[in-house]
């Protein structure tokens, strides 16, 4: 805070603090707004054939961008009075003018109908979109794997139906010393309509995965499902809990597809049958593990059903085809094996999630 020498605010700042009170940052936004729109006005009134009446198009979509939800609204129908105005002192009124008037009327009216939308979330549009990328950004940050002995390799990808910023899969990691919990998610449904509650839900996860020991963790998450009473309020998710120090495993499953193991020595893949029901359907259920060793060249994949089901074929022959597939590009080659097999396997519509875990 800038001072003066006898240690009280500058003049500067007693100024700030005096028109921060007077008028908030939101409010001289829209007082800015006001007189530009005015200033457009007596443009269009004073220099017609140089300001067209279109010009009042510009400071709604100003509005709709920087302007709260409760100040939105009159600023529109502040507007198109002033547009109601100034259509009487046209030079001509002919049926261009008609349909120009009819055009910007449009544009308000669409732009109130996004404020009321937007009054549920109580922002600016642009504040709102970055809370978003925010939220979007904390959940992707969640999923990144912590740093691993230099033994271990782990890659994980994810990809969301359309190529949208917003995925109902995801994954959530964790590390508890020499112990690594890692734990795919598939959201019911997919794109932005699973966006919304993989963000919620992704945080509840990641913070069971650390609190809990790796038996508790789908039982409690299970538990939260059935809490939030969601609509679609079900998900499956795979959890390995992985010891770095022995390569010691244990994967379970809630009503997820197979985890898939190669074993180095045989060159060969097997899939892991861990059982149990999704989450959030079944209270008081229990999630079996299926335990074995990672030895030294060994890989496990995990993954969500849009990597291996189509609605045209049964989901273990698409795990046939996976694992077909990850014999062939991976080859020996783990390192950026996940985006590999991402980009040559699963439906483009319909999101995916893959982590593989190698031990070098």
């Amino acid at each position: 805070m800038s001072t003066s020498r006898s240690g009280a605010p500058s003049i500067g700042r007693r100024f700030e603090d005096w028109l921060h009170r007077v008028l908030p940052s939101e409010t001289r936004t829209l007082v800015v707004l006001v007189v530009l729109t005015l200033a457009m006005g007596l443009a269009i009134l004073e220099l017609p054939l140089w300001a067209p009446i279109t010009v009042l198009i510009l400071p709604m979509v100003v509005g709709s961008l920087v302007l709260g939800p409760r100040q939105l609204p009159w600023f529109v129908v502040f507007v198109l009075l002033l547009l109601a105005v100034l259509v009487p002192y046209q030079p001509i009124i002919n049926r261009r003018i008609a349909v120009t008037v009819l055009v910007v009327f449009t544009i308000g009216f669409i732009i109130l109908l996004s404020s009321f939308r937007r009054s549920r979330l109580g922002v600016a549009g642009l504040r709102g979109e970055s809370m978003l990328v925010d939220l979007r950004d904390r959940i992707l940050k969640q999923g990144r794997i912590p740093a691993l002995p230099e033994g271990w390799h782990v890659g994980s990808e994810l990809r969301s139906a359309g190529g949208t910023a917003f995925a109902g899969d995801f994954v959530v990691a964790a590390r508890h010393d020499d112990r690594l919990d890692v734990v795919v998610v598939d959201v019911s449904g997919k794109g932005e309509g699973a966006g919304t509650r993989a963000l919620l839900l992704s945080g509840a996860l990641g913070g069971l995965l650390r609190a809990l020991p790796p038996e508790d963790f789908l039982v409690a998450a299970n538990d939260f499902l059935l809490d939030q009473e969601w609509d679609e309020g079900f998900a499956s998710a795979v959890h390995l809990s992985l010891d770095l120090d022995t390569g010691h495993y244990s994967v379970r499953s809630a009503g997820h597809p197979p985890a898939a193991l190669r074993n180095a020595g045989s060159g060969r893949w097997s899939v892991l049958e861990a059982e149990g029901p999704l989450l959030g359907l079944i209270e008081g259920t229990t999630y079996d593990g299926v335990e074995g060793v990672l030895k030294h060249g060994d890989v496990l994949l995990l993954y969500t059903d849009g990597m291996v089901e189509t609605s045209d074929r049964d989901i273990m022959l698409g795990v046939d085809k996976m694992l077909g597939q990850a014999e062939r590009l991976l080859r020996g080659d783990f390192e950026g094996g996940a985006t590999r097999l991402i980009e040559a396997l699963g439906s483009r519509n319909d999101d995916r999630a893959l982590l593989l875990v190698h031990r070098r």
